[in-house]
């Protein structure tokens, strides 16, 4: 075992055992459902990264005929270009040589389309993984958005409106909790693609996933710091009430 590159099979094993504590304190929760989904990515995650890296051999045959066939027809336009033998047809001269210049530069452009569209098809089909777990992550927010650790301290007036609030203080700060290993758990997903793709797009796209999932995550505990030094109705301050259990699971 290697500690200088992530393991998907840890990651889908940590995927597994929150989606088994959620199903234990909240069976029938939206947050188990979504921390089903995100073990499901995470299960396929590898299988799709070696699907990317294998070479598409139809794609790279047909890219290298038409390469082939595009360099021997501007070869051929070349060499078709005759010296002036008089001063008077040096315009003509001028005029074919002009537009097998330009001939030249659009087979560039074309060739480098060519040997670049099986890795922009590769890199397309990441940046589609990727926005799946960054709705995942967006999800999670919004399961955590209600979540107020302030109403256990003071007396509120609730509103027709007003989220339903039944879950403990030791239950909601597991909730939080779990929400933020989900999010990290998203984040390391996310890292596999760049572990195993040399692409500067995906790997700016994997940074971006990873600094969102940080940020949320920093949400997150900034409410378990109130919900854990704030007191609770009666006045008094429960520090050691977040996990309600000494496992912590």
């Amino acid at each position: 075992m290697t500690y200088r590159s992530l393991d998907p099979g840890q990651i889908v094993a940590t995927a597994e055992a929150l989606e088994r504590r959620i199903a234990e304190r909240f069976p029938d929760s939206g947050l188990r459902r979504l921390a089903q989904e995100l073990l499901a990515v995470a299960t396929e995650t590898d299988t799709r990264i070696q699907e990317l890296r294998r070479p598409r051999w139809g794609l790279r045959l047909a890219s290298g005929g038409l390469t082939l066939l595009i360099v021997a027809g501007a070869v051929l336009a070349v060499s078709e270009l005759r010296l002036p033998s008089t001063f008077r047809h040096l315009g003509e001269f001028v005029a074919l040589l002009e537009s097998a210049i330009n001939d030249v530069v659009f087979v560039g452009i074309a060739l480098a389309f060519l040997v670049t569209v099986e890795g922009r098809l590769r890199r397309r089909q990441t940046l589609k993984a990727l926005h799946e777990l960054r709705s995942i992550v967006h999800i999670v927010d919004m399961h955590q958005l209600t979540k107020d650790p302030d109403q256990f301290g003071r007396e509120r007036i609730a509103t027709h409106s007003s989220p339903k609030r039944t879950l403990t203080r030791a239950e909601l700060a597991r909730y939080l909790d779990y929400c933020s290993e989900a999010l990290s758990i998203s984040g390391k997903v996310a890292a596999l693609y760049a572990q195993q793709l040399d692409d500067p797009v995906v790997l700016a796209a994997v940074g971006e996933l990873e600094a969102l999932s940080a940020g949320l995550a920093g949400k997150i505990w900034q409410k378990l710091v109130i919900l854990g030094s704030g007191p609770d109705r009666s006045g008094r301050t429960l520090p050691t009430a977040l996990t309600g259990d000494p496992t912590g699971a």
